[in-house]
């Protein structure tokens, strides 16, 4: 009989990461994996993105829907609600052997409580990392003791994971499947994404990335205003944004860059690009700005300079060729004129991502082959005690 293998993924940036690991694990004879897709990829407004998985030719095995048409926090819980009643249904019909998931959103959370309900065992990656002024670091951390199997990028995050009572045994270090996704993917020349986005890329131009500091109050229309203030006034390159999430404060963020679109020819704006056509305007581009992780863990490999802004991914381990500044115009500003200088142009070139090495989805299938084949899981843990060591 094959083993249920059951992946969660509710946006487009998750299922970037978890596409080579489904890719692997789909060719294995003994396992049968089953796509459930959630939250923001079955909205229109944040771009129908699980239509990627369908194009990328995997069975999707149920979608079910969570959201609702807002982002305060009493719609948040809403949906979290939501995502319990419904994935207790699902989990109750298809008793899956494991649930991966990945990240540290709220979506995630409220699956893995209804996983835990019906003693289904959980491989969590990527516990053990920090972003303080997000409330993903709560999420993260309970995520971790929901969960039996533990995959983490560094080392540094590994001791953590353990430090919240994690046996070891059951804790591995893989590096990040941003820095594999960097390395395998097929990317796009330069002339190919302008084909394909239908947008003039003769021109320099930074890619940025805005999301909400979930654990500030109200300060999404604030800084992302200030941000793209700061854009618009750079006349001789063009800005070109991804969306922000479903996180409280992503749809102020999101109407904004709408406006500015509208009104400023070098505001450029995409809902989703995809993970091939995301990494590709990464790597021509002269800077990644905003508080997105993408700008910490990928744009290192390509040698592109990240300004990282404000309090979101505080705490996360970085790479030379990253500059934190704050959510100010006169630190924005500052930030991108000292990431166009010769010298810190020189110094991201030759930065060493402290990531991986980009052959992480292998480490990961050979464990879980390894414990869900071998039947070494057993959900009924132990806290592991750091005065054992």
């Amino acid at each position: 009989m094959r083993n249920i293998i059951s992946i969660l993924t509710a946006t487009r940036a998750e299922y970037g990461l978890l596409k080579p690991i489904i890719l692997k694990l789909s060719k294995i004879e003994e396992f049968d994996i089953r796509i459930v897709v959630t939250g923001a990829h079955l909205s229109t407004e944040f771009g129908l993105t699980y239509n990627e998985i369908i194009n990328d030719g995997f069975i999707i095995d149920r979608k079910i829907e969570i959201l609702l048409s807002s982002d305060t926090p009493n719609a948040i819980s809403k949906s979290m609600g939501l995502a319990m009643i419904s994935f207790a249904d699902y989990f109750e019909i298809l008793k899956p052997d494991l649930l991966i998931v990945l990240g540290d959103r709220y979506e995630t959370l409220a699956v893995a409580m209804a996983a835990m309900n019906q003693r289904i065992p959980i491989a969590h990656l990527y516990g053990g990392e920090t972003t303080e002024g997000a409330v993903d670091e709560s999420i993260r951390h309970a995520l971790t003791k929901l969960s039996y199997l533990h995959f983490t990028s560094t080392d540094e995050y590994r001791r953590r994971v353990i430090q919240l009572g994690e046996h070891p045994s059951r804790v591995f270090t893989v590096g990040a499947i941003g820095i594999e996704n960097l390395l395998n993917e097929n990317l796009l020349s330069r002339e190919e994404l302008q084909n394909e986005l239908k947008v003039d890329l003769s021109r320099d131009y930074c890619m940025v990335t805005f999301h909400p500091v979930t654990l500030e109050n109200n300060t999404s229309m604030e800084q992302s205003k200030t941000l793209l203030e700061v854009c618009r006034k750079y006349k001789d390159f063009n800005f070109i944004f991804t969306k922000s999430n479903a996180d409280t404060g992503g749809r102020i963020i999101n109407q904004l860059i709408d406006i500015y679109t509208k009104n400023y020819d070098n505001i450029i704006s995409f809902s989703s690009l995809g993970v091939t056509k995301y990494l590709s305007m990464v790597k021509y581009a002269l800077i990644v700005i905003g508080n997105s992780s993408s700008g910490l863990i990928e744009a290192p490999s390509f040698g592109v300079p990240t300004i990282n802004i404000g309090e979101r991914q505080r705490g996360r381990i970085q790479a030379s060729s990253v500059i934190n500044c704050s959510p100010t115009s006169e630190d924005i500003k500052y930030s991108i004129d000292l990431a166009m200088s010769k010298s810190f142009i020189d110094e991201a070139k030759k930065t060493i991502n402290p990531y991986g090495d980009g052959n992480t989805s292998d480490k990961i299938i050979d464990i879980l082959k390894d414990f869900v084949l071998n039947k070494k899981i057993d959900v009924m843990k132990t806290f592991y005690d750091l005065e054992a060591e």
